[in-house]
C-alpha cells in the first residue's frame, strides 16, 4: 500500500484520513468520522442516511439499518485504529468471530451511531475487542469480536 504509520492518537479523523488506512469503499464504507483514537479505545461516527443502499430492500417502507451492518461498522471503526499501526501497514483485517452479539433496538435513518471500541488483548497478528453501538446514549448493539491482519493474497 506504500504508507507510513501515522501518529492519529488524540486525533479527530475525517472521511479523507479514514479512507488513508481502511481498503474499504463506497457501497462498503460504513463510518463517517473517527472521534477519539488511542492504543486502547477507538471512537467512531456513522450518520445514517435513507440514502443507503441497503435501505431499497431493507425494508420497503419501514427501514432499518441491517445488524451485520451495524457489526461491520463497528468493526470499521477497530480497524481504523489497528490498521493504522506499523506491523499491520498494508494488511487486511478478517473476522475471526463474533461473540455475545445483542441487538438491542433497531437503528433508522436520522440516527447517528457512536460507537465505541475497546481493544481487549493483541496478540501476534490477532485483536480481540468489545464494542458498542449507541444512538443518543443508548445501547442499540454490542458484541465482542476477534480479527486476523493477514497480508493481500497469502490468506487462502
Amino acid at each position: 500500500m506504500g504508507r507510513e504509520a501515522q501518529d492519529i492518537s488524540g486525533k479527530v479523523l475525517d472521511i479523507n484520513m479514514i479512507q488513508k488506512i481502511l481498503p474499504h469503499r463506497y457501497p462498503f464504507l460504513l463510518i463517517d468520522r473517527i472521534l477519539e483514537v488511542n492504543e486502547k479505545r477507538v471512537v467512531g461516527i456513522k450518520n445514517v442516511t435513507i440514502n443507503e443502499p441497503f435501505f431499497q430492500g431493507h425494508f420497503p417502507g419501514h427501514p432499518i439499518m441491517p445488524g451485520v451492518l451495524i457489526l461491520e461498522a463497528m468493526a470499521q471503526v477497530g480497524g481504523c485504529g489497528a490498521l493504522n499501526a506499523e506491523e499491520n501497514l498494508g494488511k487486511l483485517a478478517y473476522f475471526l468471530g463474533i461473540n455475545n452479539a445483542k441487538f438491542r433496538k433497531p437503528v433508522v435513518p436520522g440516527d447517528t451511531l457512536r460507537i465505541e471500541v475497546d481493544i481487549l488483548k493483541k496478540k501476534l497478528s490477532i485483536l480481540q475487542v468489545r464494542a458498542v453501538a449507541k444512538v443518543n446514549d443508548i445501547v442499540v448493539t454490542e458484541a465482542d469480536m476477534m480479527f486476523a491482519f493477514v497480508t493481500p493474497g497469502e490468506a487462502k
